[in-house]
């Protein structure tokens, strides 16, 4: 195995689609799906990838890396044939389900592509059963793959593109033994292609056992300034939670990740904001799948403010439209902070990153200064005002069903319930995510009592469900 052959820099200016070796019907389905020019990390991947060779490509979350490696596994797959032809492993299950949705998306253009997820905290059966029927793509997570492998449910003599996605974050926890016990398992003669946003010594590690000569691939990692506004705050550790709340009601942000460094400190904040009229929820790594699906449902569909998340718990989260990060400790990995703040101002959106820092983290801010190549521009924290004398609410509330995929509850189902007997607008339904075993509906806020008495007293799919308001 060899070491990457290093490649030019990605250029800035995006590239149509229809460059590349690509079907009529996959460049109908992008066009369909508002793609129309490659992002710079595309432009630079999908030539060499859609070729054959091995890559390591270290670009940013929401840089359109899904996309990159999903054409290029899908140009490479024969849907005649009913076995598992690409893999690809990634860090958490939400960021598994992200990639999954993704891939079938990219892939409705093809005759009928099979994608099967399978990570932990879902039980195996469903996902056995799965795999039984026949997949042509494997997502999931190194744990729960190691598993399948072991007990002789995923068979990966057919594979021909293995992909890692987040590599340095499966790396940050502890994944690299899982990672080669699972690469040892794939067929020597197959593709490799490897993304990261940054390069830790593993990856290396990774190149010169599993990999053969790579291509690396570096795209800018930094933001563009103008979308992503960016303001620094002197605190003490005194005030520095009370300061959130200041931020919150002076800029009021619809959505807004709050990015601690502890579990405790997420803990800490999110009763203090709750104590404040803030609808807060948090996340951290000692919640099981059940609360942790709750908190994540509940604040992509708009049904929470502010989701207080230490970086262990937020990796591999896509939220969409997120208008606002607040660091609230500076975090000692300056690469950390241009990952924490790209969540915000994606697409031809803006965004809004505010940072708490105290004088002991100066250090810390001076290595993101340095990373981002301008100077910081603080602000004091008494120029902050309410904007408004209203409380700041989220626009939807969650009903939480009893029953989902197991029951075979669809999300049209749920729709055409609210929608139907129960007499809301469509207007008035968020987003529906069902679960195997919980259906969740966001709903307007303003009559989500209401539609929870509706639901409760009618029927959903001809039965009748008990359904709960789900409230801070």
């Amino acid at each position: 195995m060899n070491t990457p052959t290093p490649k030019p820099t990605a250029p800035d200016s995006a590239t149509s689609f229809a460059s590349l070796p690509l079907s009529p019907e996959t460049l109908a389905n992008l066009t369909q799906l508002g793609y129309l020019q490659m992002t710079p990390i595309q432009a630079a991947s999908l030539p060499p990838a859609l070729l054959g060779k091995d890559l390591i490509a270290q670009a940013k979350t929401g840089s359109g890396k899904t996309a990159a490696f999903g054409l290029a596994l899908l140009a490479n797959l024969n849907p005649r044939r009913f076995a598992v032809q690409s893999m690809v492993l990634c860090p958490t299950r939400e960021l598994a389900d992200q990639v999954t949705t993704e891939i079938r998306r990219l892939a409705r253009a093809a005759d009928n592509i099979k994608v099967v997820t399978l990570c932990g905290g879902v039980a195996m059966r469903g996902q056995i059963a799965s795999l039984e029927h026949g997949a042509h793509i494997v997502v999931g997570t190194p744990g729960r793959i190691m598993d399948h492998l072991e007990r002789g449910y995923l068979d990966l003599s057919a594979l021909n593109t293995l992909v890692l996605d987040e590599a340095d974050r499966m790396l940050d926890m502890g994944f690299f033994d899982d990672i080669a016990t699972v690469a040892r398992q794939c067929p020597a003669e197959r593709q490799t292609l490897l993304f990261s946003a940054t390069y830790p010594e593993g990856i290396a590690k990774i190149s010169q056992q599993f990999m053969r000569t790579p291509q690396q691939i570096t795209v800018q990692s930094q933001h563009e300034e103008h979308k992503i506004r960016q303001r620094w705050y002197e605190v003490t550790d005194n005030n520095r939670l009370h300061a959130v709340g200041l931020l919150l009601n002076h800029y009021r942000p619809t959505s807004t990740i709050a990015f601690c460094n502890t579990k405790q400190q997420c803990r800490d904040l999110a009763e203090v904001l709750t104590a404040e009229g803030f609808s807060a929820l948090a996340l951290y790594g000692e919640l099981d799948q059940r609360e942790r699906d709750q908190v994540l449902v509940r604040f992509a569909n708009r049904s929470c403010s502010v989701m207080v998340a230490t970086d262990v718990a937020a990796r591999g989260l896509d939220i969409s439209d997120l208008e606002a990060v607040i660091n609230v400790d500076v975090t000692p990995d300056s690469e950390v902070h241009i990952h924490r703040i790209g969540r915000t101002g994606r697409g031809d959106k803006e965004g809004l990153a505010l940072n708490l820092a105290s004088l002991p983290e100066m250090g810390f801010v001076g290595r993101i200064e340095q990373l981002q190549g301008r100077e910081s521009e603080w602000h004091k924290l008494d120029t902050l005002t309410p904007a408004s004398d209203e409380p700041l609410v989220p626009p939807m509330a969650t009903l939480q069903i009893v029953g989902g995929r197991k029951e075979k509850i669809r999300a049209g189902d749920v729709l055409g319930a609210l929608t139907g007997d129960a007499g809301f607008t469509r207007e008035q339904v968020g987003k529906i995510n069902v679960n195997e075993f919980s259906t969740y509906v966001a709903v307007d806020r303003r009559i989500a009592k209401q539609a929870e008495h509706k639901l409760a007293t009618g029927r959903v799919k001809g039965r009748s469900v008990r359904v709960r308001l789900l409230e801070d």
